[in-house]
């Protein structure tokens, strides 16, 4: 490259300043909500994560409430039957659902459901021409692309869910109040929903909001494989151009909801245990 042209673009980004003025300018933009430009899209930083923000909520929400209701299930399931063959395949799947990786099912999805049976679309958000469709048709289709990336993204997290909400049911049942509570001739059924559940709830809670801290982390293998205009997709497609400014972007972005998810579950800590103070 010609040494005037370097010059000139070292100047553009300013990487001719000292490390502490350049260091300076990116905390007075970053406070303004300037993330700079895109390489690839020349597009604000900013506006693109925006616009593509609702589409990774909309996936990580409904999969996460997906995975909570069964995870839950499962788990209180187990704790039910300890010791009985359906605590062992309960904990069985749960453990090979814990350890399978997303992308792997999602692969596996998309060759049952869509290839051999062909009633679910393989990726996108939308038909092609679905703007041209009903408002009713709109729904449908934007439904029927919805449904593989939530199945197989909430799929991947019931394991976990499941096995803390086992171990920690298993726990609590050895607490004194549940034995005092037991010998008083409180029903099996009233100790588990008035009283194991809603304590057994706490780590779980903590995990939730933990992972809902991750949401681009954990959604850019199902993204990147249905092809999810996402977060998740952004940052790998970013990735392969070596958009610098979009990375960082996004993971400045990733950090703000790990560090609002922690937030987040230490108050509704307190709620669930009034033990705990902030």
């Amino acid at each position: 490259m010609d040494p005037e042209a370097l010059e000139q673009i070292r100047h553009q980004f300013g990487l001719d300043q000292p490390l502490l003025m350049q260091f300076f300018y990116y905390i007075r933009d970053l406070f303004s909500g300037n993330l700079g430009d895109s390489f690839n899209y020349r597009q604000p930083v900013l506006d693109i994560i925006m616009d593509r923000l609702p589409a990774t909520l909309l996936l990580v929400g409904l999969a996460t409430l997906l995975a909570i209701v069964l995870g839950i299930l499962v788990g209180v399931i187990s704790t039910w039957k300890r010791g009985t063959k359906v605590d062992v395949i309960g904990l069985g799947v749960s453990l090979f659902l814990y350890s399978m990786p997303s992308f792997w099912f999602s692969i596996l999805a998309i060759m049952f459901f869509c290839v051999y049976l062909k009633i679910f679309p393989t990726g996108g958000m939308t038909a092609l021409g679905a703007s041209n469709l009903g408002f009713f048709e709109q729904i449908t289709s934007s439904a029927k692309h919805l449904f593989l990336p939530v199945f197989t993204f909430g799929i991947a997290m019931v394991g976990e869910y499941a096995i803390i909400m086992r171990n920690s049911l298993i726990e609590v049942f050895t607490e004194d109040y549940m034995l005092t509570a037991q010998a008083k001739g409180v029903s099996k059924i009233d100790l588990l929903m008035k009283h194991a559940i809603p304590n057994a709830m706490l780590p779980l809670v903590t995990l939730i909001a933990i992972n809902l801290g991750f949401v681009v982390a954990g959604a850019i293998q199902v993204e990147t494989v249905f092809s999810w205009p996402g977060l998740g997709r952004l940052m790998y497609t970013s990735l392969l151009a070596r958009d610098y400014p979009l990375l960082q972007g996004l993971f400045l972005f990733i950090t703000i909801c790990v560090i609002l998810a922690n937030f987040c579950a230490d108050i509704i800590y307190t709620y669930l245990d009034p033990r705990v103070k902030l």
